[in-house]
C-alpha cells in the first residue's frame, strides 16, 4: 500500500503516519493489488479534518470527517470506507459474477488539474473518459462521492453523463445528433 500525507495549515506527526498505516493496513485484505492512499489532514481553528481517498485498478474509494482530533477523524474515515468497500465490492461481484476483472472500469486518472483565473471558474481539471455502460458510471459516480460522472459510450462512443436527481433517482445526458 503506498501511502500520501497532505497537511494543509498543519503539520503531519510520524506518530500519526504509523497510526494511519496500523489502521490502513485492516483495509489492505479487500485489495489484490498496491493500492495508493492520499491522506490529508486539514486543520479548521479546533477542528481536524481527514480526508482519505483510496485508488485501486481505477477504482475510486473517498470519505472525509471531521472532529476535534485527527486520530478520531481518521477512525471515522476509515470506518466510512470499509462499509463503502465492502458494499460495492458485493455489487461489482454480484452485477459482474466475479468473471471481469476490475480493470475493465478504466481509470479516471487526473492528467493536469490548473486554477484558472476567472471570477466563476475557479478549477480545471482533465481526465481519461473511459468506456463503460451507464450503470458502471453510476457505481463510479457513487463510490467517489459525486453528484455526476462524465463516461463514453460503449454503444456511440459519445460523451455520456450521469447524474444523481434532487429525488435521489438519476439521470443520464447524452449528445443530439445534428
Amino acid at each position: 500500500m503506498t501511502v500520501n500525507y497532505i497537511g494543509k495549515k498543519t503539520v503531519i506527526r510520524d506518530s500519526f503516519k504509523e497510526y494511519a498505516e496500523k489502521r490502513l493496513k485492516k483495509l489492505g485484505k479487500f485489495f489484490d493489488d498496491d493500492p495508493v492512499v492520499n491522506i490529508i489532514v486539514t486543520n479548521h481553528n479546533e477542528d481536524e479534518t481527514v480526508e482519505v481517498t483510496i485508488q485501486s485498478h481505477g477504482m475510486f474509494f473517498r470519505a472525509e470527517r471531521t472532529s476535534d482530533d485527527r486520530q478520531t477523524s481518521l477512525d471515522l474515515v476509515l470506518d466510512v470506507l470499509q462499509k463503502q468497500i465492502v458494499r460495492n465490492k458485493e455489487r461489482l461481484e454480484k452485477r459482474l459474477k466475479s468473471s471481469m476483472d476490475f480493470t475493465a472500469f478504466g481509470t479516471a486518472d487526473v492528467l493536469e488539474e490548473e486554477v484558472v483565473p476567472a471570477t466563476e471558474l475557479v478549477k480545471t481539471k482533465k481526465f481519461h473518459v473511459e468506456t463503460m455502460d451507464a450503470e458502471e458510471a453510476i457505481l463510479q459516480m457513487n463510490m467517489l462521492g459525486h453528484t455526476f460522472f462524465l463516461f463514453r459510450s460503449p454503444e456511440t462512443g459519445e460523451i455520456n453523463v450521469v447524474y444523481r436527481r434532487k429525488d435521489g433517482n438519476y439521470g443520464l445526458l447524452q449528445p443530439l445528433d445534428d
